[in-house]
């Protein structure tokens, strides 16, 4: 058996270095294919094992193929927005076709050449389809997405194009504090002191234009103030405004005793019976209700005229009453008008949008929350603004009152998710698209003594737009970008490890299927649990090294040459004994 023992063992050994050569051809032939992994052949000896010592009975040699999955490519730059690469550890998760049957076998590849097919899913050079785990309308992922079944093949296909409709809008606007102070009717005013508008898209992606209008006010409590203007404290009854000597007008609060004023001709004249104040000059009556009328103020407003203000600012049964006493004119000659007032006759027009809380903090459903008392050093009473909202047709979406801190900051709470807003909601536009709510951002709401300045406004809305391209970002989203600037995240793709990635089962295409060896698949998102980082806009070159190759190859035809030689010998020698006589 040892000549022709060593005869086998030569056999074998230019089997294994053929075996080898092939796998060394393998290698070069594919160092440009894109993912590809090299492969080693490793050598080992099959021995005869014999008891007697004194004979020798030789082997045979094999070769087995060692894959180097795991070994990282270099990665180079793509200009195509839907090529991606991995760095570090996992794979991407294709299939053959593209129906999402569990009767169809994942595969598993480093190749991220993807680009569109006609029917609008992405797909590698090698054909093969790319899956990935599909975002709900609220950005989430499965719930199973650690199963295989929680992945959709990735379909960037529209018919159409994609609309954005407006959720959220940022203004950010200075109020002129100087501007003069109304009082607020049944209605909002006509004429507001300052108008912005802002365009926002409704959900079929149509332009709306909303506007916001601003009306300085005397604030929701119960108010009067006189038609005159242009008054000053100084200004006499009788001598400067023509009243009347001797009449007189009373002022009642909360259903109180009657406090009765007399004009008065002299300046300090003596009190008549029932009367409690003489009143010579504006001063008179402003000094004498702040000082002496519970829960009343009175001041002149920016533009010279009277104003008297209940002292509790909102609602409650708050209320004063003007009246002229027997047939006197004084109200009417100030410009005063006799009657009740009361917070709830401004409540019904200045809170459209529900009636406010009438204990600290005070608020309406739509608009931020104020918190103050009056006689805080925050309170302000000269910083109160009637803000109407209203859509395209000139109707009123809502109606509020904002109110600014004597330092020129808006007087609001953040709410529970830290934001300081106008809610605006369900929405109706009238054109057969969805009801829609919107939050308008007034953090950045100032009221200071200079002109009206809008500083800046946006909106996260967008008209329809026209697909521009895909993309596939390091998080591993693939996001559709559209000519109208907005963009949608349609899918997000798992990296796919293995505990034993070497052990994979290579199918043609640089896929490879799961084994026994590599042990089951673990579906993780880039950067986490192990897995490695996409890399947008590259692709994973193959990892052979043509001088390493080459150096085996050399290597494999010596040992193949010196297997030849050993076959050669035996049969020299074979011949030798057959002619023996």
């Amino acid at each position: 058996m040892g000549l022709f023992g060593a005869l086998f063992t030569g056999v074998s050994a230019l089997t294994a270095q053929s075996q080898n050569t092939a796998i060394i051809s393998n290698n070069i032939a594919n160092m440009n294919t894109t993912g590809f992994k090299r492969s080693e052949a490793a050598f080992f000896s099959l021995v005869t094992t014999q008891g007697n010592t004194s004979r020798y009975s030789p082997g045979t040699v094999t070769a087995n193929r060692i894959q180097r999955v795991t070994q990282q490519g270099a990665i180079s730059q793509s200009a195509s927005g839907t090529d991606a690469s991995i760095s570090g550890n996992g794979f991407f998760a294709i299939k053959r076709d593209s129906e999402d049957s569990a009767l169809t076998e994942f595969l598993y590849t480093r190749n991220g050449q993807f680009s569109e097919d006609a029917q609008g899913y992405l797909r590698n050079s090698a054909g093969f389809y790319l899956y990935g785990w599909p975002i709900d309308q609220s950005g989430n992922l499965p719930s199973n997405q650690g199963d295989l079944t929680s992945l959709s093949p990735i379909d960037v296909a529209f018919l159409g194009g994609l609309t954005r409709p407006t959720n959220t809008a940022d203004l950010s606007i200075n109020l002129d504090a100087n501007e003069a102070e109304e009082l607020l009717a049944d209605t909002p005013t006509a004429n507001p002191d300052f108008t912005r508008g802002l365009t926002v898209y409704d959900t079929l992606g149509n332009p709306q234009p909303m506007s916001f209008e601003f009306v300085k006010s005397y604030g929701p409590s119960a108010t009067e103030a006189t038609t005159r203007a242009t008054l000053t404290a100084t200004d006499q009854m009788v001598n400067d405004l023509g009243l009347t000597d001797g009449d007189q007008f009373t002022l009642s609060v909360d259903g109180g005793a009657d406090r009765v004023y007399q004009i008065s001709a002299v300046d300090g004249a003596a009190l008549p019976g029932g009367v409690d104040v003489m009143v010579y000059d504006i001063s008179d009556i402003i000094d004498d209700i702040n000082a002496n009328v519970t829960d009343m103020k009175a001041f002149l407003g920016n533009s010279g005229e009277i104003v008297l203000q209940h002292g509790q600012f909102i609602l409650g049964t708050e209320n004063f009453v003007l009246a002229e006493v027997g047939a006197g004119t004084a109200l009417a000659s100030i410009g005063f008008t006799a009657g009740t007032y009361t917070s709830d006759n401004l409540s019904s027009a200045t809170f459209s949008n529900g009636t406010p809380a009438d204990t600290p903090p005070y608020s309406t459903e739509d608009f931020p929350t104020m918190q103050f008392l009056p006689g805080d050093p925050k309170y302000n009473s000269h910083g109160w603004w009637a803000m109407t909202v209203k859509d395209p047709s000139n109707n009123t979406i809502t109606t509020g009152m904002l109110n600014f801190n004597g330092d020129g900051s808006i007087n609001a709470l953040s709410d529970s998710q830290g934001n300081i807003d106008i809610e605006l909601n369900n929405i109706n536009w009238n054109n057969g698209s969805d009801l829609q709510s919107i939050n308008v951002n007034i953090s950045k709401f100032t009221q200071f003594a200079s002109d009206y300045t809008v500083l800046f406004s946006d909106q996260d809305g967008a008209e329809l737009g026209l697909r521009t391209g895909i993309e596939i970002n390091r998080e591993g989203f693939v996001v559709a970008q559209f000519s109208n600037g907005a963009s949608s995240t349609l899918y997000k793709l798992p990296l796919v490890t293995f505990a034993n990635a070497n052990g994979l089962s290579e199918i043609s295409g640089t896929a490879y299927s799961e084994t026994e060896n590599s042990g089951e698949e673990n579906l993780r998102e880039a950067g986490s649990g192990g897995a490695g980082y996409i890399e947008p806009s590259t692709l994973e070159s193959s990892n052979v090294d043509l001088a390493d190759e080459f150096a085996l190859l050399i290597v494999a035809q010596r040992a193949y040459s010196a297997g030849t030689k050993v076959i050669n010998t035996v049969d020299q020698m074979t011949q030798e004994l057959l002619q023996l006589r």
